[in-house]
């Protein structure tokens, strides 16, 4: 079958494709044809840089990357009972490890995987995966009705999914991003938008129950406490690592600061497939990149400007 390799880290040439021997199941796993992958941030990360590779993947090269698939069933290891083959199926594989996606054909765990709705695309499947489920779980036990939330990069992955939830949650939603995706971020159902680019947080909000930074940096994040009320969640997903002032200020007010990372997990994929059922989630494609082209969509991501998500098709 068909992969795209990784030998070495490094710019998007290191992304090499060639044959490799096809996955053998475990008896809680299903054989997946790949129909479409969606990429975030995190796949550049780990494609540039050792130290993310080792840490989200292992040490072991040549690696096959990627965590976002959709597509259908064609084996099932002898202890599956809630899938079958046939099934059109979705999810994130395996992280943090080794989701190999990029290929033809990917092992997946069971409980790793939830069915896609008849009404939602492959393309779509694929792009509601780790970013939402990053927001899902970000909010679980943190957000309730009524809360005001700030959440930064708001036409973003994570960023576009976490204001349709909140708002489903009952939620008042703040959002900061660039003027030109003023009218994104609203439609998506923000009461209010902040352009960063002219705009300072400080300045125009306080007391807010909570905020969802999808930028990162030290300046943001103290900008994000002091516009944070007492006593206040904020998590923080870009860095595990907070600076001396960001934790003393933090500390000042009492808050809940926190690095959430996503994790695989079934229930939650059943989640999102019911929202997505129901209407209540409808993830923005920006750009869509044919297989052959990943090198193409990791420049596109390496930008930092995706409104939304991007998603390959096979």
């Amino acid at each position: 079958m068909r992969a795209i390799v990784l030998h070495r880290t490094g710019d998007v040439e290191k992304l090499v494709y060639e044959d490799v021997i096809p996955p053998v199941l475990s008896d809680n796993e299903v054989l997946v044809e790949v129909k479409a992958i969606g990429i975030n941030p995190i796949d550049y990360k780990v494609r540039k840089n050792e130290d993310v590779l080792h840490m989200i993947y292992g040490e072991d090269y040549p690696a096959v990357l990627g965590w976002d698939i959709a597509g259908v069933i064609v084996a099932s290891g002898s202890s599956v009972v809630s899938l079958k083959k046939g099934d059109r199926v979705f999810g994130m594989i395996n992280f943090p490890g080794r989701g190999k996606a990029y290929a033809d054909y990917v092992a997946a765990p069971e409980n790793h995987l939830a069915v896609i709705p008849e009404s939602i695309s492959f393309e779509t499947a694929a792009a509601t995966t780790l970013a939402a489920l990053t927001a899902l779980q970000v909010f679980k036990n943190r957000l309730h009705n009524g809360d005001k939330i700030l959440i930064l990069a708001g036409s973003g992955g994570v960023g576009h999914f976490a204001i349709q939830m909140a708002k489903a949650q009952g939620a008042h939603v703040i959002t900061t991003c660039s003027a030109k995706n003023r009218e994104f971020v609203m439609g998506l159902g923000a009461d209010q938008h902040i352009d960063y680019h002219n705009e300072a947080i400080e300045t125009l909000l306080s007391d807010m129950d909570m905020v969802l930074d999808c930028v990162g940096g030290e300046q943001y994040l103290l900008n994000a406490i002091e516009v944070t009320k007492s006593g206040g969640k904020i998590v923080s997903l870009p860095s595990p690592q907070f600076s001396e002032a960001v934790l003393a200020a933090a500390k000042a007010k009492e808050l809940d600061l926190s690095f959430e990372m996503v994790e695989s997990n079934g229930e939650d994929m059943n989640q999102l497939k019911a929202l997505l059922e129901e209407g209540k989630l409808k993830p923005h494609i920006s750009h869509t990149f044919e297989f052959e082209e990943m090198r193409k969509a990791h420049t596109q991501l390496e930008t930092g400007r995706t409104v939304g998500k991007i998603v390959i098709t096979r």
